[in-house]
């Protein structure tokens, strides 16, 4: 059983510590890109919002589990632990709706130009701002509910398990949903929407990519190929952690072991999402790849 606590320690740590690399770097490449003179893109704001999520979300997951791994058990209180499940609520609300707005903002972009969306292709970007932070107060505001309703198991006398270090004990189990049915409804309908236009899109082209040896995919079918493998990754593992809590909270001893997965599975999509994201974006080879061919030319001629 020690062995098994220690093995999933470690699962938690490196997919805490890989996850934030992979944000950072994404995130610090999107500061790049805003002060060079590659042209920034709409999403990236959204996507730049996303990365920051993701970061809340693993550090709200990751420290609990690294304290407690490290044996830490004195070093978190009360504050502390409702802080980090409000932090952990937000970052994860925020995520939901920054994807949420990527599939909006991209059906709007890619819809005909004779459709009800075409008066809004203009405008749509003028309300990216405003509306990511129109998500973190929202999200700000309905979590508050937790700390304020919640207390953990945070004193000197019931600290002698592990297991009372890594929960705070709610006292209400009634979780508001609707923004997240709401959100997740309108993901998968903008999903559906979108692949119906890239349908017709491929059909409308196909007789011109008839004639072309290596047709390519236009930025606008790559941008939102690479949404639909967002919001795809999002609600799957979004039903597995849902799938998960829904288990702990009906039944009344829990394993430890579906506990820990639990905890793995909140924090796979903000682990995960950095890593397809830098692999559908073709400006990171263009700038890091590049930068590497530079770097490795110059020292080859100072050799020489």
């Amino acid at each position: 059983m020690a062995s098994m606590d220690v093995t999933i320690d470690v699962i938690i740590v490196m997919q805490t510590v890989v996850g934030l690399l992979g944000n950072v770097f994404l995130l610090c490449h999107y500061i790049i890109l805003y002060f060079t003179r590659y042209r920034s893109r709409s999403t990236d704001v959204i996507l730049q919002h996303l990365i920051v999520a993701n970061v809340l979300t693993l550090l709200s997951k990751g420290i609990p589990q690294t304290i407690a791994a490290l044996g830490w058990e004195h070093s978190l209180s009360d504050f502390g632990c409702k802080l980090i499940f409000f932090l952990h609520r937000v970052g994860r609300g925020v995520s939901m709706g920054s994807i949420c707005l990527l599939s909006v903002f991209q059906v709007i972009m890619i819809s005909p130009q004779n459709s009800r969306w075409a008066e809004l292709k203009v405008k749509a970007p003028k309300y990216i701002v405003p509306s990511i932070c129109l998500c973190w107060m929202l999200q700000m505001l309905v979590n508050i509910i937790y700390p304020v309703r919640m207390y953990g198991k945070w004193n000197d006398k019931n600290i002698t398990k592990r297991r009372d270090f890594i929960y705070c004990s709610i006292l209400f189990a009634l979780v508001l949903i609707f923004s997240d049915v709401l959100c997740l409804g309108l993901m998968l309908w903008n999903s559906g929407f979108m692949v119906f236009l890239l349908y017709r899109h491929k059909q409308q082209v196909e007789h011109i990519h008839r004639s072309c040896a290596s047709p390519r995919s236009s930025p606008e079918s790559r941008a939102t190929q690479t949404i639909l493998l967002l919001v795809s990754s999002f609600v799957y593992f979004y039903t597995l952690s849902f799938t998960f809590q829904v288990i702990l909270s009906f039944v009344e001893h829990p394993s430890l072991l579906l506990v820990y997965m639990g905890i793995i599975m909140a924090a796979c999509f903000p682990a995960v999402s950095p890593f397809l994201l830098m692999s559908r974006d073709s400006t990171v080879h263009r700038l890091y790849f590049g930068w590497i061919r530079n770097a490795h030319s110059s020292a080859v001629m100072r050799t020489m």
